[in-house]
């Protein structure tokens, strides 16, 4: 393993934004963090895609009736009950269909929504994620929480999964600023980049730009394209300091 200067952290989710992407493009080392809780009304199972009505959720059903709070990722189970791919795979060809790249990608994201049952969320959203880094052309290192068999909670465990692989600068989401002891990475010699995703505008079906997006919305109007939009306008806006750096995002 490469002695990484910037390490990142997130829960694997479906069909993520573009600001996801971003944060792992920025990073050496990006952590699957497979192992936290599901959250309900996450990003984790959950994304929104463009329409011509607007946006609308897509939706993967997990079993979690009365689990909420201790149902890790790592064995969080899709409904097998609940016919959700194909109504997914044709909510994306119905709207999708005359973008200017939807040949391209369309092919690629069918095996996902036919022919398998997937029986966990991480496992779909995992294999999603290699799928959309190789068609973005990133080559960030990844790894998974649960191969790391690191403990600590909250700040002191993402501190200690930056201590183990050896960061310098931690990448942040904004929701860090409400529990990472900053003192702590500061004296790691840590230091700590709250995310600051400047949205761009790129072109798109159906007339009013609607930002916030999955990723597929923008591989299937910008193809290879794709990386540089999604990375313009944002790198140097990223403060950073020795301590940390204080910005909003999503």
């Amino acid at each position: 393993m490469k002695d990484p200067k910037v390490v990142s952290i997130h829960q694997p989710s479906y069909l993520p934004w573009l600001g996801y992407f971003e944060k792992i493009a920025r990073s050496d080392i990006h952590v699957v963090f497979d192992t936290v809780q599901f959250e309900k009304n996450s990003f984790l199972n959950r994304n929104k895609i463009k329409t011509s009505q607007g946006w609308c959720w897509l939706t993967v059903p997990v079993l979690t009736k009365g689990k909420f709070s201790n149902v890790p990722l790592t064995t969080l189970q899709i409904d097998p009950k609940q016919k959700w791919a194909p109504k997914h795979l044709k909510s994306i060809t119905s709207n999708y269909r005359k973008a200017r790249d939807y040949e391209k990608y369309i092919e690629g994201l069918r095996p996902f929504y036919e022919g398998k049952e997937w029986e966990l969320l991480a496992s779909l959203n995992i294999e999603m994620l290699k799928y959309f880094l190789n068609e973005l052309n990133i080559d960030t290192e990844i790894v998974h929480a649960s191969d790391l068999n690191i403990e600590g909670t909250k700040s002191d465990l993402v501190l200690n999964i930056c201590k183990h692989l050896g960061a310098a600068e931690y990448i942040s989401g904004k929701l860090g600023q409400d529990y990472l002891d900053e003192e702590s990475f500061k004296k790691a010699g840590i230091s700590i980049t709250y995310q600051d995703y400047s949205h761009p505008e790129y072109p798109q079906l159906f007339e009013e730009f609607q930002p916030y997006m999955g990723i597929i919305d923008l591989l299937m109007n910008c193809g290879k394209q794709s990386k540089d939009i999604l990375l313009e306008n944002n790198y140097d806006n990223q403060e950073k300091h020795s301590c940390c750096s204080r910005s909003s995002g999503r």
